[in-house]
């Protein structure tokens, strides 16, 4: 099984196969290499009476088969998609097991003319692929489009940048992927509204900071500041809204936890001397980052770091030892913060 930057270097190629199977839990990026191979062997002239897409929930072997002997028209090649193609994974009821037999009975004798191209998404980042794409792997060239993490979302997010007519830095880059959410159609309306605020003048680390509305990260470091300014109740929005969108207590503890350790961190780095690149190398940060915290620290002394630090490992221990309501738990967390 492929992964998407080994298919993104065939297709460069022109090495286009027959059929495809996708998986994964990045949909958009998906669509977008489906919209890529279409391309590249349809003409736009001719594209919808080329191009077919079928629901996989409500479809049969008979249907796929008329779509996908169908001539194509004035073009050598004919693409057929079918999305939520559930068939194809494990524990399926009986009539879904049988089209997926019948399936892989059927791609052994596709027509040349026909590009088939079958896909499902993963209902969480922990599921794997099917015993079944392993099976068909050898009909087929299957790929598993897991989210874009590192160098390759850094190039991914770069290049959708490039086709924006906008340069950013590598910093600045780095910077973006590390608070936008890592979620392709978020990542595209993040850069629309960030390539036409800063129209006509470079993107800096303060536009991306001020505009980019990012992951929990960003979150935690804006509670943690209004609890260095003294707004318990601001700090306990903050907290509700992240409740809402679903994280955790346990998480957001944690993020709390490694915040306040950082601002430590920093403080006693400062009060040794070090410089921001120093501390910038040794927390492994983004210089912008790090410049933030750095301010932030500033607002706290030594002493009451060691208390926060200190309270954040009583609330870990109570939510794991005693039956305690954890959002109590946390509110109280956050208004003994405050008055530290």
């Amino acid at each position: 099984m492929l992964d998407y930057s080994a298919l993104e270097g065939k297709l460069k190629r022109g090495e286009i196969s027959n059929c495809y199977i996708f998986c994964g839990s990045d949909e958009q990026t998906i669509k977008d290499t489906i919209n890529k191979i279409a391309n590249k062997v349809l003409s736009k002239n001719f594209l919808q009476l080329n191009y077919v897409e079928m629901d996989g929930l409500n479809i049969t072997i008979d249907s796929i088969i008329n779509a996908c002997e169908t001539l194509p028209f004035m073009s050598d090649k004919r693409v057929v998609l079918i999305y939520r193609a559930n068939f194809l994974k494990d524990r399926v009821d009986k009539s879904m097991e049988k089209l997926s037999k019948e399936v892989g009975s059927y791609i052994r004798t596709l027509p040349k003319h026909c590009i088939l191209i079958m896909y499902y998404i993963f209902e969480n980042d922990k599921e794997k692929e099917s015993d079944k794409l392993k099976k068909i792997s050898k009909l087929a060239c299957t790929v598993k489009f897991s989210k874009l993490k590192g160098a390759s979302l850094q190039k991914k997010v770069g290049d959708m940048f490039k086709e924006k007519g906008k340069e950013i830095s590598k910093a600045d880059l780095a910077l973006f992927c590390s608070l936008v959410e890592n979620n392709i159609d978020i990542i595209e309306n993040e850069i629309e509204k960030l390539c036409s605020y800063t129209e006509g003048r470079e993107i800096t680390p303060k536009d991306i900071y001020d505009l980019v509305s990012g992951k929990e990260d960003n979150d935690i470091f804006n509670l943690v500041e209004f609890l260095s300014q003294r707004k318990p109740q601001v700090a306990l929005d903050v907290l509700n809204e992240l409740l809402f969108k679903g994280e955790s207590v346990s998480v957001i503890l944690r993020m709390i936890q490694r915040q306040f350790k950082l601002l430590f961190d920093i403080k006693l780095g400062i009060c040794k001397g070090k410089s921001k690149d120093d501390l910038t190398q040794e927390l492994k940060l983004h210089p912008y980052v790090c410049e933030k915290m750095m301010m932030q620290s500033k607002k706290f002394s030594i002493e009451q770091l060691e208390k926060i630090i200190n309270l954040c490992l009583n609330t870990e221990k109570n939510l794991k030892s005693t039956s305690v309501d954890e959002k109590t738990e946390m509110e109280l967390l956050i208004i003994n913060t405050a008055i530290v």
